[in-house]
């Protein structure tokens, strides 16, 4: 479903600021996949999905999304194959405009131009439905501005939202990061859920290890630019987050702990 070949992504190249921010990245995703990506700051994984996205175009290499060599296209042409949430709650939805006014330009993302009713009935019978299954009754308040809501409740909606095109890879990029703990649990558990429902491939970064083990169906860890680590379902069942620590020593050297990762 996903391809990323040769990949190298260098940033102010030719300067004496010049860093390599992915190094030959090989990295293919089966339809269904759920990948969790780890590392510390600087290891490449946000590169990845923006590379991914088209927000980026790596210097080499090739991204193949169902088939299709997408590589040159930018991020609004890739808009069709992918959905993504983003880190800021204030960024996947515009707090001035109302639940379904959100939800509607969500739905039309990706489809052609012309000109349609923003909200029609059947419309918002559809969106009821769709927010009925986050469980937060903001099924009730679709004329509420977003603005209103919490974090939380931005995220669970960017989440849904992202999914309204059937995108062929959904991204996750630290998508629970900006949020409390009781909220951040929240939403892990609403992205295991809708990435199951609608059977998404999907990649996620985030820097909390425990989250990155228990979410999804593989585990990769980047270092430098590269893939230092990769566990499948069954291999990253028998892992701890002690062992992500170990492995991680292995390459920088020296203990490290938890919040080094989290750095």
């Amino acid at each position: 479903m996903l391809d990323i070949t040769n990949v190298n992504k260098t940033f102010f190249a030719g300067t004496v600021n010049e860093r390599a921010a992915l190094r030959e990245i090989n990295l293919s995703l089966a339809a269904g996949e759920f990948v969790t990506v780890i590392g510390s700051n600087g290891a490449g994984k946000s590169t990845i999905l923006n590379i991914t996205s088209g927000k980026l175009r790596p210097d080499t290499g090739t991204v193949t999304i169902d088939g299709t060599d997408v590589t040159k296209l930018a991020d609004h042409q890739r808009a069709r194959y992918i959905g993504r949430v983003f880190q800021d709650p204030m960024a996947g939805t515009s707090p001035d405009m109302t639940i379904e006014q959100n939800m509607a330009i969500a739905y039309e993302r990706g489809k052609g131009r012309g000109l349609r009713p923003g909200v029609t009935g059947k419309k918002r019978g559809f969106f009821q439905e769709e927010l009925k299954s986050l469980e937060l009754g903001l099924e009730n308040r679709l004329k509420a501005k977003v603005g209103l809501l919490s974090g939380g409740q931005r995220q669970a909606l960017s989440l849904l939202m992202a999914t309204f095109s059937s995108p062929k890879i959904l991204l996750l990029d630290e998508h629970t990061a900006a949020l409390d703990p009781q909220r951040a649990d929240l939403v892990s558990r609403l992205t295991a859920e809708v990435v199951e429902r609608h059977r998404l491939t999907t990649l996620m970064v985030t820097h909390n290890m425990e989250q990155a083990l228990r979410l999804g169906t593989r585990l990769i860890m980047m270092h430098e630019g590269r893939i230092i680590l990769d566990l499948d379902q069954q291999q990253k069942q028998k892992t701890t987050v002690a062992d992500l620590l170990h492995e991680f020593e292995k390459i920088k050297g020296g203990a490290l702990d938890d919040r080094t990762m989290l750095q």
